[in-house]
């Protein structure tokens, strides 16, 4: 039984490894400020990451995994109320690959700004250039966009209420932009298994091998809700972030590494599926945005 530190651990990404390791048999500890419920089966450490102290101090873990960690800072301040540090694993973003790269977009190539991303991305560089100086031995994981149970961006829970409401959905233009997921338990199978067989290659591009359209993965979502879709396709002029989950910027992640470690990752649409499945019974937890409010604004007036 390894004793495993989880930052988090209450929302989706913390929150499905933390269940996953209670579910292995593992001694599972949450770091949080406890203002969530949290998962069954696991020890919670009350705390703000911000003002540790000697909160950790008479810990000793076997593993850390550091799931909501956006900076430089949170990363040195954990870090540093650690006693001592064995095994690591950070989940970093692939938005620290600059726009401007060749793609698909490989572990090796030089990380810097993304005008998409901001400082989402470059403040995850600096976190994962701390890690790599103090911790060696920690693995660095870099996803795509991850879905799943318990997720709580209005991203494919838009979709489905969109279906639910039989509403024909806004393309962006012919929705021929491609998108690239992950199931959020591929990322735990991956980190299972990092700890597991101790690989020498430190940083991972997380992502399905098979990538989707934007019209592709819509149909998906119509489709496991029962539902069939009516594309109604908007202008490239109308900025695509206010009527749709995704910014209008198309990237793909070489995952060669990652499959080499796990194999094949989970069906889209059995994930989507499984999402649809959870989403229904959970719409509360989801952090909705207006994009309703945006197409009937800016689309269906014109129409």
């Amino acid at each position: 039984m390894k004793k495993i530190l989880i930052t988090g651990g209450t929302v989706f990404v913390s929150r499905t490894l933390a269940e996953y390791f209670v579910s292995k048999k593992e001694d599972v500890y949450v770091l949080n400020r406890n203002n969530h419920p949290q998962p069954k089966g696991v020890t919670l450490i009350e705390a703000d990451r911000y003002n540790l102290g000697a909160t950790l101090s008479n810990y000793s873990f076997d593993v850390v995994i550091d799931a909501n960690s956006y900076t430089g800072e949170e990363v040195s301040l954990l870090l540093d109320a650690l006693p001592e540090i064995k095994e690591y694993i950070f989940i970093s973003t692939s938005a620290v690959y600059p726009e401007t790269l060749s793609q698909p977009f490989k572990e090796t190539q030089q990380v810097g700004a993304n005008k998409y991303w901001q400082s989402y991305g470059t403040n995850k560089i600096e976190a994962e250039e701390i890690l790599a100086k103090r911790v060696p031995q920690a693995y660095i994981l870099r996803p795509a966009y991850i879905y799943g149970p318990y997720n709580n961006a209005y991203r494919e829970a838009f979709v489905f209420d969109c279906a639910t409401s039989k509403r024909p959905f806004y393309l962006p233009s012919s929705g021929d932009m491609i998108l690239q997921f992950i199931h959020m338990n591929d990322i735990c199978k991956l980190v299972d298994k990092l700890l597991e067989t101790k690989p020498v290659e430190k940083i991972y591009n997380v992502g399905n091998e098979v990538t989707v359209t934007i019209k592709e993965w819509i149909e998906m979502c119509y489709d496991v809700v029962g539902e069939s879709v009516e594309f109604i396709e908007v202008s490239s002029d109308v900025p695509q972030s206010s009527y749709f989950s995704f910014p209008n910027y198309e990237y793909i992640l070489d995952v060669s590494n990652q499959t080499a470690v796990i194999g094949e990752t989970i069906d889209m649409k059995e994930g989507l599926r499984e999402s649809w499945e959870w989403y229904r019974e959970n719409q509360e937890v989801v952090t909705k945005r207006d994009y309703f409010g945006a197409i009937e604004k800016m689309l269906e007036e014109k129409i």
